[in-house]
């Protein structure tokens, strides 16, 4: 029981011991109430009191009305002349992509063989039909050679044949007026008759052996020709693949031993912009608009461009529609695989109106539109 009555008093409040003073609110609530209902008293002030109307408004994307003229006192000022807003350039859809050449060709030998000369180099630029490689060509010219050969035999066969053609015609020609005169046996005009269509078969004969030559002819310079590679077209070398001494093939059978390609052709005069606009926006995009491009390598430098098609395909993964877009000036600083940003303008007008028609702007309206009335509107 004494264990229980000393746990007890221990938990009693001690009465006699003073209690301890309260803590001072600090005034922050106070403190901030006034910073608030200062604000709100300087922003009331600051849209109740009238401004000056003459002062020029903020810079905007619409061009701003020249100031309101000075009066003098007693007269109300005049308000500036209103004159119909030009239509301006509205920054729309942008898109990226890259500059692509539309002509651009890898230069390939028609047959298999060994480069012997390569002719061209990288940034070298070259005309439509120039040679800029060669393979080996040694027996294909000896066989162009022997055809030739053949080519002249048969031609000098045609030519005798032709001369005893005529000599044995003659010949029949004779007998058979002899003939006719009892002066030759009809075995001469037999044997004379015979000999003339002997002739006439081997003279065609020879005509054919001829044009056959000729033919051969003909085809050994056109394989000896598929030796010398030209360029299809004007343009600049943008690769260089093969080397003197390399196997090339228009197919790649001989596997990682032989080339496919001498060297890569891009005519700059071909140079395009192609784009991937999502199709939810391909409505904003309209052939023939204006676009505003920038290459990532200059991004300080607008192209001006336009859009030349919409190819009327989607890609299904990316549900883009490819934009084509040309540019107005040729640059050689634009070059292709760069990437670029786009950005299609809408509502672009004409030029800036010349001074001729900027002084036929209409006068300034009578007083009585700049009355202080007038003026608060136009600040509102």
């Amino acid at each position: 029981m004494d264990d229980r009555t000393r746990l007890l008093h221990s938990l009693s409040i001690d009465r006699s011991t003073p209690a301890a003073p309260p803590r001072r609110r600090r005034p922050w609530p106070i403190l901030a109430g006034g910073l608030v209902a200062g604000l709100a008293a300087a922003a009331a002030v600051w849209l109740l009191v009238p401004r000056d109307s003459s002062a020029p408004p903020p810079a905007t994307g619409v061009a701003a009305t020249a100031p309101a003229p000075a009066t003098t006192s007693g007269q109300a000022p005049a308000s500036a002349p209103t004159a119909a807003p030009a239509a301006r350039p509205r920054s729309g859809l942008s898109a990226s992509g890259y500059v692509v050449a539309r002509r651009k060709a890898t230069v390939a030998a028609e047959i298999t063989g060994k480069v012997t000369e390569v002719l061209v180099e990288e940034g070298m630029v070259v005309e439509q039909g120039q040679v800029v490689a060669r393979i080996y060509s040694k027996l294909v010219e000896t066989d162009l050679a022997l055809s030739r050969s053949r080519s002249t035999a048969a031609e000098a066969a045609v030519n005798a044949i032709t001369a005893d053609l005529a000599e044995a015609e003659r010949i029949f020609t004779r007998t058979e007026s002899l003939s006719q005169k009892n002066f030759a046996s009809e075995a001469d005009l037999t044997r004379t008759r015979a000999r003339v269509h002997v002739l006439r078969a081997q003279l065609a004969q020879a005509q054919a052996q001829l044009a056959t030559a000729r033919l051969e002819t003909q085809r050994w310079s056109e394989v000896l020709e598929q030796h010398s590679v030209k360029a299809p077209f004007a343009g600049v070398v943008v690769d260089r693949s093969a080397q003197a001494g390399e196997m090339v093939s228009p197919m790649s059978a001989g596997g990682s031993f032989t080339r496919t390609g001498i060297c890569t052709i891009v005519d700059m005069a071909s140079i395009e912009i192609e784009v991937d606009v999502n199709e939810a926006f391909i409505g904003r995009v309209q052939k023939g608009g204006a676009v505003r491009a920038t290459l990532d390598a200059y991004p300080d430098w607008t192209i001006p461009a336009y859009v030349i098609a919409i190819v009327p395909t989607a890609n299904r993964e990316k549900a883009t529609v490819k934009v084509r877009i040309g540019l107005r000036e040729k640059d050689p600083r634009v070059l292709p695989d760069m990437a670029v940003k786009v950005i299609f303008v809408e509502n672009e007008t004409a030029a800036a109106p010349s001074p001729a028609s900027a002084s036929s702007l209409p006068t300034p309206a009578p007083a009585d539109s700049g009355s202080p009335a007038a003026n608060a509107t136009a600040a509102r």
